[in-house]
Formats: structure tokens, sequence, C-alpha cells
């Protein structure tokens, strides 16, 4: 009786201490889950890139790593738990100073990831464009410059680590389904041979306005000229001409609009033999479906739009307005 006294004394000592080591286990593993976690080492947040395919122990580790928890162990464990193991999901966090564990295990199972994003505007050259992509820093690996107009300028999501061949690649893409689409779409009887003389002309009307609302007038304009065989006479297409859209600085000489170069179109009738940029969404849009108008012409109005004309005298009478316009400027500078 004495020893089966002593083992029921010692048994329930046993589960007592058992039972006071899970209820110490259950308050840190309250605390560890709920708590604050670490401060921040600078700022508000810790930025984190988290690798695909590093499983939930390689998370774990880039985090303690990175200062954003306390203990791997406890990340793994809680991860497990809460069935969170499963579905973490790679990418670049802002993990905000103090965070508990499992507010981290939530924006990480939902893929609350940075959001990054490149804005390419519309009218850039290809080699711009590829510029543009070599200064952002967190993109990596080289390109090459790809043929003029084959890109669609948007703004397009990335994350840090994207290569930018996948950017351009993401672009071509884009404006090939565009293209596709609108091209299916396209107005019946308009003096374009094919998507890519599409191309050609929504670049140059891209380049000779920059008001959304104008632009299916623009392209009217140059759509009546081709359709009579009346030549584009189009400064930008000069500009490219000289120097590959790069910006001149300065007028455009007599001896420019002169020159036999194919881009030229004073010099040559139809469309040039490529495009002279990228031409964005409304520019494509309007060439296959520009306004029903009879106009030939158009000049700058002096408030970044233009007045438009039918004939060749009206035309000439606001270009008459325009270069008072102009010396008014030059006068009052």
């Amino acid at each position: 009786m004495r020893r089966r006294s002593r083992s029921a004394r010692r048994r329930r000592a046993f589960l007592a201490a058992a039972a006071a080591i899970a209820a110490v286990l259950v308050v840190l593993g309250g605390v560890a889950a709920f708590g604050p976690g670490p401060a921040a080492r600078s700022g508000a947040v810790t930025e984190v890139q988290l690798p695909r395919g590093a499983g939930v122990a390689g998370v774990a580790e880039a985090l303690k790593s990175a200062g954003v928890i306390r203990s791997a162990l406890v990340f793994q464990v809680l991860a497990r738990a809460t069935g969170a193991a499963r579905s973490l999901k790679a990418g670049e966090y802002a993990i905000p100073s103090r965070a508990p564990v499992l507010a981290v295990l939530s924006d990480l199972r939902a893929g609350r990831t940075i959001a990054r994003s490149v804005t390419l505007p519309e009218g850039l050259t290809s080699a711009m464009i590829v510029r543009q992509l070599q200064a952002v820093e967190w993109l990596t690996g080289e390109v090459e410059v790809p043929a003029e107009g084959t890109l669609l300028p948007e703004t397009y999501r990335a994350e840090r680590g994207d290569t930018r061949q996948s950017l351009l690649d993401r672009m071509r893409g884009d404006q090939q389904a565009l293209l596709d689409r609108l091209w299916a779409a396209r107005r019946p009887g308009l003096p374009l041979a094919s998507p890519e003389e599409a191309v050609i002309l929504a670049s140059i009307v891209e380049k000779e306005t920059g008001l959304r609302d104008e632009r299916r007038r623009v392209a009217a304009v140059f759509i009546n000229r081709l359709r009579i065989g009346m030549r584009l006479q189009s400064d930008p297409t000069v500009i490219y001409a000289v120097s590959r859209g790069e910006p001149l600085g300065r007028g455009i000489r007599a001896s420019e609009l002169a020159s036999r170069s194919p881009w030229n179109t004073y010099a040559y009738s139809g469309l040039p033999p490529t495009p002279i940029a990228n031409p964005g969404r409304a520019s494509l849009e309007a060439v296959l479906d520009p306004l029903e108008t009879r106009e030939l012409y158009f000049v700058a109005d002096g408030t970044g739009g233009h007045v438009f004309a039918e004939t060749l005298e009206a035309h000439n009478a606001n270009v008459a307005r325009w270069r008072a316009v102009e010396r008014a400027r030059g006068a009052g500078g």
C-alpha cells in the first residue's frame, strides 16, 4: 500500500510538473505568436527577399537573418501548426517593425509582396525604353535594343530580381495581343496593308500629339493623305531620320527637310520603312478607327493642341495665326 501511495504521489507530482511546463510553453508560445517581434534595424519596415523553393526552413532562416523574427524554430512550429507552411509565397516583403510572428505568417500566406512597378511612357524609342530599364536598379540582366515599335508602353508590375528581358518580353507580347485584337476589328477600307503598317502610322500619330482626345482626328488627316497619295509631311519623321528619335534641341533645318532619308515623309510619299517610336494603346486604336473627316491639314494652335483644315487656303490662314503667336511669344521673352 505504501509503495502504491508513493507511486501515486510521484505520478501526481510528475503530472503537475508537466502541466506547469505545458502552461509555461503555452504562455511562451502565445507571446511568441502574438507578442511584438524584433524592432526594424532601421526605419519603420524591414525589406526581405524570400526566394522561390526555399521551403519553410529556408524562409524562417531568411526572416531571422533579416531581423524580422527572433526564432527560426518558433516560426517553423507556428507555420506548421497553423497550416501556413504549405502556402508561403516567395517574393519581396516589407515587414513592419515589431510585427508578431502570426502577422508575418499572414502576410507571407497572402503574398502581400512589395508592389513595385515600371512605367514606360508612350512615344519612347526602343533605345530609350532600354535605357530606362537599365536605370531601374532592382531589375537584373542585360538586354539588346528590340526592333523599333514592337513594345507596348504601359505601367508594368514587377518584383525585385526580375530580368529586364522578361519585362521586354511582356511588353512585346502585350503589344502583339492588343494589335491582333484591334486589327481584327479595324474599320473597313483603311489604306493600311498590315498590322505592321498600323504600328508605323500610330507611332507618327503618337509623336504628333500628346492629347488623347485629338489622336483619332490626327490619325484621320494622315489616313486621308494616304488615300490620295499625298505626302504625310510629319516633322517627327524628319527628326527620326536625323537622330533616331533623340531630341534635337533645336528646330529642323531646311537641309534636313530636303534629305533623301526613307524616313523623311516630306521627301517620300507613303509610310516610312519602320515605326519612329513605340506607340501607346490610344494611338493604335486611333489609326484603326479614325474619325470620319475630310481634313488634310493641321497646325499647332498655341495651347498644346492643333487646329485642323480641309483646304490649303484655310490651313495657310491657320499657319499665319500660329506664326503670329510664335512672334508674340518671342517678343515677350
